[in-house]
């Protein structure tokens, strides 16, 4: 028989959803509404100067909305987690045995007996009854609580380094395919993104790539051809 391997401590991704989300909508929505930016004012017959400048205000505006939103929907979260936090020491204090009772179902409900849920919900109480409420009745945990600022900032720079890839193909590019290089490049590194975020969120790399880069091609040339449409409409 083989000697017992060593068990050494478990990693999790679920601690990296916050930052991870993040991340990686900013990325996407970076890439996928620059490119499309670009392709949809340049598919309008707009000169190369005009799209330059629409795409470096895409680049500016896009971070600064994704820096705001994200800054307002985390902090609007972490008021209403605090709302409950304060809602729970209220009735801890002037409810004790009920909320007691409360927390000892909990446990039964997971599968204890009658007499060993009171036993725990005894002991966590005692040890720390508003931690023991946030958690088992709540589903709050500390280190998975909302950073609005981490969530801002991230959400900011990573919207801003993949609007730079749809930008810079269309700089670089060659004179009459620059349309071209872009959604090619841009579609690209979707899927680039969409395999890093499924690696680092242990989902199949290549379904999470396909799915991410065929809705930004999809995204792109839709709104190519609605350029192009309006150029051809409005002159």
């Amino acid at each position: 028989m083989s000697p017992t391997r060593r068990h050494g401590p478990e990693v999790h991704r679920a601690n990296r959803s916050g930052w991870l989300r993040a991340a990686v909508l900013g990325a996407n929505d970076g890439i996928v509404s620059t490119a499309s930016l670009i392709v949809g004012v340049a598919g309008s017959g707009a000169g190369y100067g005009t799209v330059r400048t629409a795409g470096i205000a895409a680049v500016a505006a896009g971070a600064l909305s994704m820096a705001a939103g994200e800054y307002v929907s985390v902090s609007a979260q972490r008021d209403a987690e605090r709302a409950d936090l304060r809602r729970e020491r209220t009735e801890l204090r002037d409810h004790p045995a009920s909320e007691l009772a409360e927390l000892a179902e909990i446990w039964r409900g997971r599968g204890l007996d009658a007499g060993l849920a009171q036993t725990v919900a005894e002991q966590l109480t005692e040890a720390d009854a508003l931690g023991a409420h946030a958690r088992d009745e709540l589903g709050l945990v500390d280190g998975a609580r909302p950073a609005p600022v981490q969530a801002a900032a991230t959400s900011a720079l990573a919207f801003a380094a993949g609007a730079l890839f749809p930008l810079i193909a269309f700089l670089l590019g060659p004179r009459d395919g620059r349309s071209a290089v872009v959604v090619v490049l841009a579609t690209l590194a979707l899927a680039a993104s969409g395999a890093a975020a499924g690696a680092l969120g242990g989902a199949p790399r290549t379904r999470a790539a396909v799915r991410v880069a065929a809705g930004g091609l999809a995204a792109m040339l839709l709104t190519m051809a609605i350029g192009e449409a309006a150029g051809a409409a409005l002159g």
